[in-house]
C-alpha cells in the first residue's frame, strides 16, 4: 500500500479528535442521585453505603457486599480477610494490573506468577496447580478483559489444596459463567468502580461474598479496624470504640453509592452494548489474518471490559509499539493491558522475578493491543478504529 500515507508520516488521520479506549457515561439520572446525596445529612458511613452494598449483592445473587474507596482497596481488604500474612504465597497471573499482586505485597505476602492461557490471556490452572507449595494459601483468578477464568478447575485445586479461591472481577461486571452470576464462582469476588469500568462511583470498589464472617473482616479492616462505625454509635447514642486490628480508611462516601445505584440499573443495557460493539470488531477482523481477538471460553457471557487483540507480529514490518503509535496518530486511543506485573522493576528487585517466569504472558505482551469499548461508541466509531487499523495493517504487511 505504498500510495497510502500514515497519520504518522504526514498523512490525514482517520479521526480528527482522539476516541478513547474507555470511558464513564454519565447522565441527568446519576447527577440527580448525587445531588440529593449531597443534600443529605451524612456524606460518608451513612445509609447509603448499605443500601448500595445490600442492592449490589442481590443484583448477583450474592449473600453480601462490601463497599470500599477502589478496586485496590477492595483486593487489600480480601487479602486481609482471608488472613494472608508473612510467609503465605498467593498464585496471581502474570498478565494483570499489577494491583492484583501488590494487594498481596501490602500483607506481607509473597505473589507467585502464573502463566495465562495463550488464547484468552486467562490463568492457566495447570500452570497454577505446577506453582502450588506448602506456603500457598489463595489463588486469585483474574477475569482479563471481561471474561472469567475457569473458576470450576481453580475451585477444585483449591479444595484439593485447602486454599482461599479470590475472583478478581474487576473487568468482568455483569458477566456469567454458565448462568452463574460474575460475584457468586469464588470465595471472595473483586470489583471496580473506575469510571474506564462498566460502572462508576468515581473511584470505589466492592467485594461479593457469601461468608458472612469474611464480609465482617472487610468492613472491620475498611474502617481503621474500628469495630464501630460514626453511624452505628451514632444510632445508638455511643461514643466508646475500640481497635481491635490495624485497618485502613477504605471508606466510601454516601453521595458515591449514590452514583454507583444509578449506574446499577443500566449495567445490563451497557453490557449488551459492549457485546454488540465486540460483534462488529469480530466479524469485521474475521478476515484480517494479522489480527486475532481473544478467544471466549464456551458458555462464558462475556461482560467485554476490554476488547483485546493479539498481532500477528512475523506477517508486518514492524512490532506492536509502532502499530500503537499509528493508531494514536490516527486518532484511536488505543491502550495495552498489560505488562506482565513480574517484568516491573518492583519485582525484579524486591521478588527476584526475571524474564522466562510466564513465557506465553511475555510472548503476548509484545502483541497485544486494547481497541476502544466504551457503551456510548457509535458504528461509526467502531468503524473508524477498523479503518484505521486495517490502513495500517496493510501498510506495514510484509
Amino acid at each position: 500500500m505504498d500510495s497510502v500515507t500514515l497519520a504518522i508520516d504526514g498523512g490525514s488521520p482517520t479521526r480528527q479528535t482522539m476516541l478513547p479506549y474507555g470511558r464513564q457515561a454519565i447522565d441527568e439520572s446519576d447527577i440527580a442521585a448525587v445531588v440529593k446525596a449531597l443534600r443529605n445529612d451524612l456524606l460518608t458511613t451513612g445509609p447509603l453505603v448499605t443500601e448500595f452494598e445490600h442492592t449490589f449483592a442481590k443484583s448477583i445473587g450474592a449473600a453480601e457486599a462490601v463497599a470500599v474507596s477502589s478496586g485496590t482497596a477492595a483486593l487489600h481488604a480480601a487479602m486481609f480477610a482471608i488472613g494472608i500474612s508473612p510467609g503465605d504465597e498467593v498464585i496471581v497471573p502474570a498478565m494483570t494490573f499489577a494491583a492484583t499482586a501488590n494487594s498481596v505485597v501490602y500483607c506481607g505476602g509473597k505473589p507467585i506468577f502464573a502463566d495465562v492461557n495463550p488464547n484468552t490471556l486467562l490463568i492457566d490452572p495447570i500452570d497454577v496447580e505446577r506453582k502450588i507449595t506448602p506456603r500457598t494459601r489463595a489463588i486469585i483468578g483474574v477475569d482479563y478483559a471481561g471474561q472469567p477464568c475457569d473458576y470450576v478447575a481453580l475451585r477444585t485445586l483449591a479444595n484439593q489444596h485447602g486454599l482461599q479461591l479470590v475472583a478478581d472481577a474487576c473487568h468482568a461486571m455483569g458477566g456469567k459463567d454458565s448462568n452463574q452470576s460474575v460475584g457468586t464462582l469464588a470465595d471472595l469476588n473483586v470489583f471496580s468502580l473506575h469510571p474506564v469500568k462498566h460502572i462508576t462511583s468515581g473511584e470505589g470498589g466492592l467485594v461479593s461474598t457469601d461468608d458472612i464472617a469474611l464480609a465482617a473482616r472487610m468492613r472491620l479492616f475498611r474502617n481503621h479496624g474500628i469495630t464501630t462505625d460514626h453511624q452505628q454509635r451514632t444510632k445508638n447514642g455511643q461514643w466508646f470504640y475500640e481497635m481491635t486490628e490495624l485497618g485502613f480508611n477504605y471508606r466510601i462516601t454516601d453521595f458515591q453509592c449514590a452514583l454507583g445505584m444509578s449506574q446499577l440499573q443500566k449495567l445490563e443495557q451497557w453490557v449488551n452494548k459492549r457485546q454488540y460493539i465486540a460483534k462488529l470488531y469480530d466479524i469485521a477482523f474475521a478476515s484480517v489474518e494479522e489480527v486475532s481477538p481473544l478467544l471466549v471460553r464456551q458458555g462464558v457471557f462475556h461482560a467485554y471490559h476490554l476488547y483485546v487483540i493479539q498481532l500477528s507480529t512475523e506477517n508486518l514490518k514492524v512490532g506492536r509499539d509502532q502499530i500503537f503509535a499509528a493508531m494514536r496518530a490516527e486518532g484511536i486511543g488505543v491502550n495495552v493491558h498489560y505488562v506482565p506485573v513480574h517484568l516491573h522493576p518492583y519485582y525484579k528487585m524486591h521478588f527476584n522475578t526475571r524474564l522466562g517466569v510466564c513465557p506465553v504472558s511475555e510472548a503476548s505482551y509484545e502483541r497485544i493491543l486494547t481497541l476502544p469499548m466504551f457503551p456510548e461508541m457509535s458504528r461509526d466509531d467502531v468503524f473508524s478504529v477498523v479503518s484505521a487499523l486495517t490502513k495500517i495493517i496493510g501498510y506495514y504487511q510484509k
